[in-house]
């Protein structure tokens, strides 16, 4: 079973960062706190690592992995960085934003990490994984600590019950703020082009830079060119149906606000986003309240209308991929 190390401490966090450094030398995965959800990290400019990591979320190796840098400093070393994304880079670094940029000639990271693209997806975190970065001095490729396609972790708790017996250590960073993944832009010909919506609004980005930010194709349509582009992901067991207006006794209920939804009364279980409509507060209780509703025993899970605005748009993303048809995640 993996150790759980807490970092409230600097005597915890010396603790976590020497442990978690000791697994990543040895080409192992750690999981490890952010912002936006669980990582599960490993060294990105070594092949047996990162194979490390598609092997214990049983992840498909066409899924591209977002590799973390300490600081802007670092990432230049690894990605060419065209103006715009310069500009999101010193206006959301450290922070839920990853830029999509072309790889540099021979910088290190493996293309295993890359899927074999010419290009990376890049993230500087907020707080202790920038910490244990920097202390490592290399990058870290690391996707959401959960098996391939479900629900992503948003506390230590999660990850233990899902890859607990699969990983060493597991640096426990109290629940995740953000609580969905980040953003993800890739800038082409000077235009932004939204591959993810996450936890920086795209209109806090049309802010920064002037531009509209171009909305992805439908769901599915696609090629992958970053994590979190595949029809079906973030998914429960049971099943997930959306913009329910009604809910009946077989059904858990996730809620938002303080409309009415008939049945509710009768449902298997209820949870509400948030009472109050704050789409912040929503998004950071998304996927807790997946997890729960599905192990309430329910046989599925009906969710409210949700706002498909600011952060609604991100929240209605990983709604509908959790909705999708099953088979589809590859």
């Amino acid at each position: 079973m993996a150790r759980i190390i807490p970092i409230a401490t600097d005597t915890d966090r010396a603790e976590a960062i020497a442990a978690a450094t000791d697994v990543l030398l040895r080409h192992r995965p750690v999981a490890i706190p952010t912002e936006t959800v669980y990582g599960l990290a490993a060294d990105a400019t070594h092949p047996a690592a990162i194979t490390s990591i598609y092997e214990t979320k049983g992840r498909p190796h066409f899924n591209p992995l977002i590799c973390h840098m300490a600081d802007l400093a670092m990432a230049e070393r690894y990605a060419v960085f065209d103006p715009i994304s310069r500009k999101l880079a010193e206006a959301f670094w450290p922070g839920p934003l990853t830029l999509v940029l072309p790889l540099k000639e021979n910088c290190g990271i493996h293309p295993l990490a890359t899927a074999g693209l010419e290009t990376v997806g890049i993230r500087v975190p907020v707080g202790f994984t920038a910490e244990l970065i920097g202390s490592l001095g290399r990058p870290l490729a690391a996707p959401s600590a959960n098996s391939s396609g479900r629900i992503s972790p948003t506390t230590a708790h999660h990850v233990e019950a899902d890859l607990g017996e699969k990983i060493e250590v597991i640096v426990d960073g109290g629940p995740c703020p953000v609580g969905v993944e980040s953003t993800i832009v890739k800038v082409e010909d000077g235009e932004i082009r939204l591959l993810r919506p996450g936890g920086i609004e795209a209109e806090a980005i049309e802010a920064v830079t002037g531009k509209t930010v171009i909305r992805p194709k439908a769901s599915g349509t696609a090629a992958i060119e970053a994590p979190g582009m595949l029809a079906s992901h973030y998914a429960p067991n049971a099943s997930v149906r959306l913009n329910a207006t009604e809910v009946s006794s077989a059904e858990a209920l996730i809620a938002f606000g303080s409309d009415d939804i008939s049945g509710a009364s009768t449902a298997t279980a209820v949870f509400n986003l948030s009472p109050d409509g704050d789409l912040a507060e929503a998004a950071s209780n998304l996927f807790d309240f997946l997890k729960r509703a599905d192990a309430s025993g329910a046989a599925g899970i009906a969710v409210a209308p949700i706002p498909d605005e600011g952060l609604g748009e991100a929240i209605n993303d990983r709604l509908m991929r959790a909705a999708a048809p099953r088979g589809t995640e590859g």
